[in-house]
């Protein structure tokens, strides 16, 4: 492969920051890599922008931020009949049938072309269908960005820890709910506070259920059950407990045993769960604020953990292009 041409579906916050990033990068990306791209195309929820030479970035973003969609010339269905050889699929996570990413990544895959996403719920939903499609077409199916923002989680299970064989995975996955349980133990103060609180920041979401009700940290166990520990689960095995039962009572009874508590995601072979529990305060879990950790259980090499930031666009965008870089070195 000479030159990547890339398609990106999916054109909200972390498909502009991505392309920020492809824009901004292009040359680093070529010297340090050789990687040489065209975006050839992206897609929003009103339409399309489509050039086989390849698209102005820079025009795309500002055109996207005046008019709120990147629709120049064609229409939705021009993005079918592009040649490219990497989607990036960013739509949004649906967990009800995992449309419309769950048909972009399978299409894509059936015609032999890469595919990173962002978007748990096609993965959570239908990890079997996708993989072997993958599989079955030599494609290759990169999903980084889905289960820890900019935290390799992923890529560390498949290459730094190659020889290993892990046997469990727990962790922080969901910095909206660490963050309101670690204001609410810090301040004494009651979950609706904190939520409002976290909503005027832009940490939470308006509509706050799938991070409060765990169904957030539950896509992203299973994705990282069944890619690094072989689970063949779907969402709906996962066991899930949100925060929203929690009070500042059980919060003082935790502290009182010098301990806090965190909603934790986990997984093995046999089960995979999310729900708030203790953890003591000098325990490694026991980050603080918007922070998510992981914790691999290994054979060889013990427990590895790795933190960092687990949400915003930078942060995805930064795994989006890990993901890339990987496949372009894996190409060529």
């Amino acid at each position: 492969m000479n030159e990547m041409k890339i398609l990106i579906r999916g054109f909200g916050t972390v498909g502009q920051e991505v392309a920020r990033v492809l824009d901004k990068k292009r040359n680093v990306f070529k010297d340090k890599f050789g990687l040489k791209f065209d975006l050839v195309g992206v897609e929003d929820s009103k339409g399309s922008a489509l050039s086989e030479d390849g698209l102005n970035i820079e025009r795309l973003l500002s055109t996207k931020k005046k008019t709120g969609s990147i629709k120049e010339k064609g229409d939705k269905l021009g993005i079918n009949e592009i040649n490219y050889d990497l989607l990036i699929e960013c739509t949004p996570t649906n967990i009800k049938d995992g449309e419309p990413g769950l048909s972009n990544i399978l299409n894509a895959l059936k015609d032999g072309n890469d595919v990173i996403t962002s978007n748990k719920g096609p993965l959570a939903l239908k990890w079997n269908k996708l993989a072997k499609t993958a599989e079955k077409n030599n494609a290759k199916l990169k999903f980084e960005a889905t289960v820890g923002g900019a935290i390799p989680i992923i890529n560390l299970a498949e290459n730094s820890l190659a020889s290993n064989k892990i046997s469990s995975i727990i962790g922080i996955l969901n910095g909206t709910c660490n963050y309101i349980l670690t204001r609410m133990a810090a301040e004494s103060l009651p979950y609706e506070h904190v939520l409002n609180e976290a909503q005027d920041l832009g940490i939470a979401e308006s509509d706050p259920t799938y991070d409060v009700e765990g169904i957030d940290t539950a896509l992203k166990m299973v994705i990282i059950a069944n890619s690094i520990l072989g689970a063949e689960a779907s969402y709906q095995d996962v066991d899930i407990k949100g925060i929203k039962e929690i009070t500042t009572e059980s919060l003082e009874l935790a502290e009182e045993k010098n301990k806090t508590i965190k909603l934790l995601g986990k997984a093995d072979k046999e089960k995979i769960e999310v729900e708030p529990r203790m953890v003591p305060k000098d325990h490694p879990l026991s980050v603080g604020g918007t922070l998510n950790i992981a914790t691999l259980e290994t054979d060889l090499a013990g427990e590895i953990t790795v933190t960092g930031k687990g949400a915003g666009a930078s942060e995805t965008a930064s795994s989006v292009i890990s993901d890339l870089i990987e496949i372009w070195k894996e190409r060529n």
